[in-house]
């Protein structure tokens, strides 16, 4: 690390999610990016594994997006949407309509992951509120489920370290998790089967009655806590007990979406629809801030029809719709559509997860999992130090010119959309040694 970057390491800056007085001792600096690598202070290229934080589906630095971002910093830097609009957002909103299962027919923009998912809750809620059921304000989440770091999130996540500090926070159950590796251990893809969640539904329904229940809150498939995919038909079954007791189903699909499955968003892949379906990350390739709330015509429709004269929905935020967001993600829809981003993960997860069960017999690795272009290496742990190998994998990747992403000792990975078949086979070669060398 050159001296420059050493200088600008200050605990001035306090950074997310992460051991801040352990990197002040042993920073891990980005400068630079373009396609599919980083590049360090020091000039050293990093290649990316991870899409960024699961958000640069196309590629760093795509000049259509920085091209697209300049024009419209140009024209106008910033509109309100409270009482006003501006005509990218309205063509935005028509164009991802175009990639939604039919049903849901009206978008809501946020700024994040978090704040789509609080904006769902709350949308659900309000739904609720204005049918005559304001006692419908229990949320049931699923264990080991991240939903961001809003007081709602936290509420229906199930990684019981996001929450411990931060309570009370809403009333809310959780559903069993589906990490079954008593049974599921090295499976491809999607579990042949699992425990129907409409059982595990049923007991907190007994619970509570259904009549105080929202919504039920799933990511399709888990991200945050080390790429878990559900069991065959699991998300049919929630849906049908979701109709079966009057309850809303949403989907966060903040890490599914944008062709990370293959398909445009794990609705499609799965074959089964939300009533609301939250989106972030890949949705402007990163490059400006931005989440999508989509929700259903009935709801929307119950709410506008409900609602007092005047505001339908008193929930909004300053930058929901910013200018510069809308061209970014015009610029990325582009780049999908061209490319066949929202679909190429089809053709090349199979070779991805070919290379991600080469590791299967290495020391240390005790499970693998894949979907699309999720992947996790999961490794044994130190009974008394969990996460320290995985974050001792991080650092040795990081060394060795690869960046992963750890959840306590697993290895997760979710490279850009535009990965080739040689950059796949460079990053698991890195992860071999990784862990060769903490064996």
């Amino acid at each position: 690390m050159n001296n420059r970057a050493k200088t600008c390491i200050d605990p001035a800056c306090w950074l997310p999610f992460t051991a801040n007085r352990d990197f002040l001792q042993r920073p891990r600096l980005l400068q630079r990016a373009k396609g599919m690598y980083y590049q360090t202070p020091d000039g050293r290229p990093i290649l990316d594994a991870t899409a960024g934080l699961w958000c640069v589906n196309a590629g760093h630095c795509r000049s259509e997006i920085i091209d697209a971002i300049t024009r419209q910093v140009q024209e106008m830097d910033f509109a309100p949407t409270f009482q006003m609009g501006h005509p990218l957002v309205f063509q935005l909103a028509q164009r991802l309509i175009g990639l939604m299962p039919a049903s849901l027919q009206h978008v809501f923009f946020t700024n994040s992951g978090s704040e789509s998912a609080d904006t769902a809750l709350k949308i659900a809620r309000a739904y609720h509120h204005g049918r005559g059921e304001p006692q419908r304000t229990l949320f049931v989440g699923r264990e080991k489920a991240y939903h961001g770091v809003g007081f709602g999130g936290l509420s229906v996540g199930g990684l019981p370290r996001n929450k411990a500090a931060f309570g009370p926070l809403l009333d809310s159950e959780l559903l069993p998790h589906t990490l079954d590796q008593e049974h599921h251990r090295f499976t491809r893809g999607i579990p042949a089967w699992g425990d129907d969640p409409g059982i595990a539904l049923d007991k907190i329904i007994q619970k509570y009655g259904s009549e105080r229940i929202a919504a039920v809150i799933v990511e399709p498939v888990a991200g945050s806590a080390g790429v878990i995919v559900p069991p065959q038909n699991y998300l049919q079954q929630l849906r049908n007990a979701c109709d079966k007791n009057g309850l809303l189903l949403i989907f966060d699909e903040v890490i599914t979406g944008f062709g990370r499955l293959g398909t445009p968003f794990a609705a499609h892949y799965f074959a089964v629809t939300p009533d609301i379906l939250t989106t972030a990350k890949g949705l402007t390739n990163a490059a400006v801030p931005m989440g999508a709330v989509f929700v259903s015509d009935n709801i929307y429709q119950s709410i506008m029809t409900n609602a007092q004269e005047g505001i339908e929905l008193f929930h909004g935020y300053t930058y929901s719709g910013h200018p510069l967001a809308c061209a970014a993600a015009m610029a990325t829809l582009d780049i999908h559509e061209k490319e066949g981003l929202l679909t190429r993960g089809r053709e090349i997860a199979p070779y991805f997860e070919n290379a991600l069960h080469s590791l299967r017999d290495l020391p240390l690795v005790t499970d693998i999992r894949n979907i699309g272009m999720m992947g996790a290496i999961e490794m044994q742990s130190l009974s008394e130090h969990i996460g320290a190998r995985g974050m001792a994998a991080l650092q040795k990747a990081f060394d060795r010119g690869l960046l992963i992403r750890n959840t306590a000792d697993t290895i997760a990975l979710s490279p850009p959309l535009i990965i080739s078949e040689e950059e796949i086979d460079i990053a698991i070669n890195i992860i071999r040694e990784t862990l060769l060398s903490l064996a």
